[in-house]
């Protein structure tokens, strides 16, 4: 066995060293374990994974939902949210800090992806708030903090690859997503009105006037909000609602997002070319990680490489809650050198079965993996919502890692919390799904 795993961390960590794409190295990985140690005729079963993998009915969420976030991306989604959202958000202390944290959960109920809502609400809140002259540090580390919901709040793109990935239903998994996305935005929301009570200066003095605007006026700003709940309603009720599938909420995701896009006077023949060039290449590469993740999957399940470790790890009797700040500890540094997706490809058919060991439900454990990812976002210096940041507001890595660590510790303690209390994850499933 010591062979084995020598040869799959030399294989593995080899291929990435020399420049190569994270799905090329897990495809490439997995052909010489099983050419090296089993007697798979990969010539003839290779093509057969690969049908068999990339034509899994979950999977075909996912270029849906990259392609409905193509559109949005050029959409004025964002102007309308800030515009429907402020009014409401200057009753609160912190007023229209409030907005990232609102204005992120919402767009991602519609996106599914953390760099796509960073930037789309990024790039209209945080101009505006530094324009009124509100805190710039808690205004870029709540847009950072926030914009990592794109992948908790579902539908959620890194939900559809762990499902196919672990076997697991899409759609129990965005209801379980739903619960601890929605604490998790208000414990940023928290967050912001005990710094901004402590230290009322953060918000600008001419700013404290939106808490005496007229009701009438808040409630003539919800009509901008209404493109968002369409395309909530589109996504989300029609799942919840017992019309469609994931797969097909997905597409009506798409046919919504290019409505609005087409009221808004945002589709052209250009806008239409840019749209699908970007999510086929964003689908091919993801596509080579899924594929690449779940041949290595096999065939280290063929050589027993997962239940040695679970053994190991089962032997040195570690207690459940020690096993997960383990694995937080792990995701925090692999999320220095990996993005997400990276991270659960590479990962995932070796820590999964202990994580099933330890007792813990695989539903519970793919928002455990949400959340690590959404660390990774946020984790210099491979961080996606940082280089988004970095590119709205000029401001160096460093600076945006700085103001939005106290984020990243709030998050490394909620998953602390949802480990302890599990039931926060499975109870809303167990509820709506049975």
């Amino acid at each position: 066995m010591g062979a084995i795993v020598s040869s799959l961390f030399g294989l593995l960590f080899g291929t990435l060293a020399s420049g190569a794409w994270i799905g090329i190295s897990l495809l490439t990985t997995a052909i010489g374990l099983a050419l090296l140690f089993t007697g798979i005729p990969v010539d003839k079963l290779f093509p057969q994974y690969v049908f068999n993998i990339l034509t899994t009915p979950d999977l075909v969420a996912l270029p849906l939902f990259i392609l409905m976030g193509e559109f949005l991306f050029r959409t004025r989604l964002s102007e309308s949210l800030f515009s429907g959202l402020a009014p409401w958000a200057g009753l609160l202390p912190g007023r229209l800090l409030h907005v990232n944290i609102v204005g992120c959960s919402i767009f991602a109920a519609i996106s599914g992806s953390s760099a796509a809502t960073t930037q789309v609400v990024g790039r209209m809140t945080l101009k505006e708030l530094l324009k009124r002259g509100y805190d710039p540090e808690l205004a870029i580390g709540g847009l950072a903090g926030a914009g990592t919901l794109g992948f908790l709040i579902p539908p959620s793109t890194v939900m559809i690859m762990y499902g196919v990935l672990a076997n697991e239903s899409v759609l129990r998994l965005f209801t379980a997503g739903f619960i601890p996305g929605i604490l998790l935005s208000l414990t940023f929301a928290a967050y912001i009105m005990i710094r901004t009570t402590l230290k009322p200066s953060l918000i600008p003095e001419s700013e404290r006037a939106l808490r005496h605007m007229p009701l009438r006026k808040r409630f003539a700003a919800l009509k901008e909000l209404a493109p968002a709940l369409f395309l909530i309603l589109c996504v989300l009720g029609s799942m919840y609602g017992g019309l469609a599938t994931p797969s097909e909420a997905a597409a009506l995701g798409v046919l919504g997002a290019f409505l609005v896009s087409w009221s808004q006077g945002s589709i052209s023949l250009k806008v239409l070319r840019d749209v699908v060039l970007g999510a086929v290449q964003t689908c091919s590469v993801m596509g080579i990680i899924i594929l690449g993740a779940s041949v290595l999957g096999n065939i280290t399940s063929t050589l027993g490489i997962p239940a040695a470790v679970a053994n190991v790890v089962t032997a040195m009797d570690l207690q459940p809650i020690l096993l997960i700040i383990a694995l937080i500890a792990l995701y925090l540094v692999l999320g220095t050198v990996l993005e997400g997706f990276s991270m659960i490809a590479t990962t995932l058919p070796v820590v999964l079965p202990l994580v099933e060991a330890a007792g813990f439900d695989k539903v519970w454990f793919g928002i455990f993996m949400v959340l690590v990812v959404e660390m990774a976002q946020i984790t210099p210096p491979v961080a996606f919502n940082f280089a988004v940041i970095q590119n709205i507001t000029g401001r160096s890595t460093a600076y945006i890692a700085r103001v939005t660590f106290p984020f990243l510790v709030i998050m490394i303690l909620f998953v602390i919390l949802l480990a302890m209390f599990p039931g926060i994850v499975t109870f809303f499933p167990d509820m709506i799904l049975g």
